[in-house]
């Protein structure tokens, strides 16, 4: 089975890269940046000059891109080669909406369809042990259930085409509002002369404790804001939540509070950062 991957960025190279180091038959790869695509040839993965080339030799093509108008692209181009017999796997988080119109234009051909957003970060896609939320039919997902454990070690099916993405931005959403209890209390606690090494081992003791600060609080206390995951990505995910929550008719505040301040660092020029880089706009440093 020939597998070829789309989109080598800060996840996805790393995602690929263990592809190529796990599975048995050829691997291809592919991103627009010819940089990128060179990066994964050294690691022993074949190169492809665009997408259609990598789709017209893979059984299973896998996409890992920034946002739903990339996702859309991609599949456009590459739908004239689907057809019976070919898997295609989107690992984008994108609106779990456009998910499913792909998914239908992907069936249309005969191909199968699955999308599986990725929960964690750049050290988890290293080490292969990414949470994968999975949106398919049950006999689809037994199909490629090995291929996703290449890259992840929790791999859960949630439903059927788009709900993995619904889960996905569920999670994220979470986060960025237990981030944003972390930022306030941090920050008041610093203000209060508590070192971040003190109140990340006081938080621990309770019933406080979560996995952002035990990850992050090292990062925040030496004002490293080198990017695993963005501030516009994040950004991006609580729009769609607000989407998704305007449609379902549910108020969420603390979403809300927390897009606020995703707002207020893209304002302030800061999405590239990563997304702890709130920390600075809750407390006022940027």
């Amino acid at each position: 089975m020939k597998i070829g991957f789309i989109g080598l960025g800060i996840m996805g190279e790393s995602m690929c890269e263990n592809i190529v180091k796990k599975h048995d038959d050829t691997v291809y790869a592919f991103d627009v940046i010819a940089e990128k695509t060179a990066k994964l040839a050294a690691l022993g993965a074949a190169p492809c000059a665009d997408a259609a080339a990598l789709a017209a030799q893979s059984d299973v093509i896998i996409t890992m891109v920034p946002k739903s108008e990339h996702s859309r692209a991609v599949c456009h181009q590459i739908l004239p080669l689907l057809g019976p017999g070919k898997i295609y796997i989107d690992m984008s988080t994108i609106d779990p909406s456009v998910s499913v119109e792909l998914s239908q234009c992907v069936k249309s051909t005969g191909a199968q369809f699955a999308d599986a957003p990725v929960v964690k970060s750049k050290p988890a896609a290293v080490s292969g042990t990414l949470g994968i939320y999975v949106g398919c039919d049950a006999d689809l997902f037994e199909k490629i259930r090995p291929i996703l454990a290449y890259m992840g070690s929790n791999i859960i099916r949630m439903g059927d085409n788009g709900m993995g993405l619904v889960m996905k931005i569920c999670h994220n959403t979470l986060v960025a509002e237990i981030q944003d209890g972390v930022n306030e209390t941090l920050g008041l606690a610093q203000k209060c002369g508590i070192s971040v090494d003190d109140f990340k081992t006081a938080i621990s003791y309770g019933g406080g404790q979560n996995f952002y600060l035990d990850g992050q609080a090292e990062k925040i206390r030496d004002r490293d804001w080198s990017t695993a995951f963005s501030l516009e990505n994040m950004h991006k995910d609580l729009g769609i939540c607000e989407a998704i929550a305007a449609q379902k008719g549910l108020a969420m505040p603390g979403m809300k509070n927390a897009k606020a301040v995703y707002d207020k660092g893209m304002e302030r020029g800061i999405g590239k950062e990563d997304f702890r880089a709130t920390y600075k706009v809750v407390n006022d440093e940027v």
